[in-house]
């Protein structure tokens, strides 16, 4: 070949065709050696990627591509999906009111126990060598009223009518299971008798260091204890008003309903059973775990209205504590169940017993006295002088005086209040009403 490198000559001439797209070396020749060649491949695969890319950095960005990205940040902005939408910093107007605007009022059905946690905080310790003083509770600084639940209260309950001696929910409808009043109507278990909350109220006063006394509330026919015991009643209102180093527990029992079922009070020692459960609810929000063992000695007094007369009977009667009981205050609540409160009266003369009564109850109110005086015990009629151990007292109210309301409008007004303030200081059961109180009367 004219003009031909030699060396490409050589391997021309080396080369045999034997078919077409296939090379032949004449036995002479030196071969490449196949590793050679696949690393001169590899190093290829990894060097032409890399020039494209290098080359692409080099050029200036391209006008379609930056618009495009502005649209889509334009499309994620209108329909909320940005990055700040979905994660948007906090705003002081999220956590406070601002000016025109106010704090949501908590409802009764709350009963947040605020004063607990304004004036028991958790105590902080440092490690000391110096002798530690006893529990000393912060001062008081307001009422505590709150709900508490209690699996000793008197409903949920799956026993017996003991007056029948049936099943208490005596009628079912597919999965609901209910009782069937005296009077026809059928109230279901998940709306009436469901509710094992308590009313608990602690005094602003209250010192657990003196001799006090549990009040026990048993409600009415129709009742619940936020829009009821509490609002309309006023029976925390009036223990505290007494001057009375008194607490108060309040069962809810049928709720919002006309039916007087005792529920678990019905059962042997279920009032027991709920005065020993509250002694530890009393004392955690009263602040002092060591008051427990207080709550669990103080004297009992019970305050049955209207349909409370039930469980106020059967608790006198089988509830297992009955001489801790040191005073029974029916308001126009003898509906029947005679014989366990002239039983009660008879066997605790140190307690007293008061009834008062409008033209509803005058019938066995009167019956009621009868049977005690066959007894041989006396009898009082009027509310002029104190309570004192062994006092029963009847006192009837005239014309214009309506049941509903009777809590708080009797012979006098609020008169749990009246009561408390006229239980007499004994050693058996001493409380201090306050001067203002006492001076009243």
């Amino acid at each position: 070949m004219i003009g031909a490198d030699p060396k490409f000559q050589t391997h021309d001439r080396a080369c045999l065709v034997k078919s077409p797209g296939a090379i032949a070396y004449a036995p002479d020749e030196p071969r490449p050696i196949p590793s050679q060649r696949w690393r001169r491949i590899a190093v290829a695969c990894v060097l032409v990627p890399l020039s494209f890319a290098l080359a692409q950095c080099g050029r200036a960005p391209n006008p379609g591509t930056l618009a495009a990205n502005v649209q889509a940040s334009k499309t994620q902005a209108s329909t909320g999906d940005t990055f700040d939408d979905r994660f948007p910093a906090p705003q002081f107007r999220d956590r406070f009111p601002s000016a025109s605007e106010s704090l949501a009022q908590r409802q009764i059905s709350d009963f947040a126990p605020t004063r607990t946690a304004q004036r028991d905080p958790a105590p902080y310790r440092v490690v000391s060598l110096s002798p530690q003083l006893p529990y000393q509770r912060p001062t008081a600084q307001q009422d505590l009223t709150t709900l508490v639940s209690m699996k000793t209260s008197a409903f949920p309950y799956d026993g017996n009518n003991p007056a029948s001696e049936a099943p208490f929910l005596n009628i079912s409808k597919g999965d609901r299971r209910g009782h069937r009043s005296y009077g026809g109507r059928v109230y279901w278990q998940d709306e009436t008798y469901n509710d094992n909350r308590v009313l608990v109220h602690v005094p602003e006063n209250f010192d657990v260091r003196r001799p006090g006394v549990i009040v026990v509330f048993f409600h009415g026919n129709g009742a619940t204890l936020g829009r009821d015991v509490r609002d309309r009643q006023l029976v925390p209102q009036q223990i505290s008003e007494s001057g009375v180093n008194a607490v108060l527990l309040a069962p809810q029992l049928a709720v919002d309903a006309a039916d007087s079922s005792a529920g678990k009070f019905w059962q042997p020692g279920g009032f027991k059973r709920f005065i020993d459960e509250s002694a530890g609810q009393l004392a955690r929000l009263y602040g002092d775990p060591n008051a427990a063992k207080a709550f669990a000695k103080m004297p009992i007094i019970i305050v049955g209205y209207s349909g409370g007369f039930l469980p106020t009977a059967w608790s006198l009667e089988v509830g297992g504590i009955s001489d801790r009981v040191r005073g029974v205050f029916l308001l126009d609540a003898v509906y029947g169940e005679l014989d366990k409160f002239a039983s009660w009266i008879e066997h605790h003369r140190s307690g007293f017993f008061v009834s008062s009564y409008t033209h509803y109850t005058a019938r066995r109110d009167r019956e009621l006295m009868s049977m005690l005086r066959e007894k041989g015990i006396a009898v009082r009629q009027d509310m002029d002088g104190p309570l004192r151990p062994g006092s029963v007292v009847f006192v009837e109210t005239g014309e214009g005086i309506t049941h509903r309301n009777y809590v708080t409008h009797a012979w006098t007004e609020n008169p749990v209040r009246e009561v408390l303030v006229k239980m007499a200081p004994t050693p058996s059961m001493r409380v201090a009403a306050s001067a203002a109180s006492s001076s009243s009367h």
